[in-house]
């Protein structure tokens, strides 16, 4: 199972590194905008929709290296007083018998819906630019994909007693 694992955790550490790619495109945009609005008095039809996509886009590619590096924000001021082995038992059955559903629910909605813009030709309808939105349908999609197969790496890691550095150091 250990391999398998580690292929979720590299996919993971892949698309983050796409995430901070997605970073440095929307810097970039930001920027241009910025000059061609105040420097040239002309400004863009696309910034306001790079903005909004890229920044969806990072954030959920984002989301399942963030899980595996344990940067997400927790209360565990309960969770600290309890037993190593009770509380891993307890993420164990949340992360594999709650989160993981409900994200791997959002990640079939969210290929479906990829697949119905890009069968459909689908567009921004409140845009002046018009872009098409199942490239972006599409980054949702593989983030939440990535995200519900982080959060089953994470609940079998806690069923077995294990954290993500022991699985590192055995390697």
């Amino acid at each position: 199972m250990t391999p398998i694992l580690k292929l979720v955790d590299a996919v993971s550490r892949a698309l983050f590194r796409l995430a901070e790619a997605v970073t440095l495109i929307l810097v970039a945009a930001m920027i241009y905008e910025v000059v061609a609005r105040y420097v040239f008095a002309a400004p863009t039809l696309w910034a306001f929709d790079i903005s909004y996509m890229c920044t969806g886009v990072l954030f959920v590619l984002g989301a399942a290296y963030a899980l595996r590096e344990d940067a997400h924000v927790r209360i565990d001021f309960l969770a600290e007083r309890m037993p190593r082995r009770l509380r891993l038992g307890i993420e164990a059955v949340i992360f594999l018998f709650c989160l993981a559903p409900i994200f791997a629910s959002l990640a079939y909605v969210a290929i479906g819906r990829a697949l119905r813009a890009y069968q459909s030709g689908e567009v921004e309808m409140v845009s002046p630019w018009a872009p098409l939105m199942w490239p972006f349908y599409s980054f949702i999609a593989l983030g939440l994909v990535a995200l519900a197969l982080q959060i089953l790496a994470h609940g079998l890691r806690a069923a077995l007693g294990r954290t993500e550095a022991e699985f590192e150091i055995e390697a």
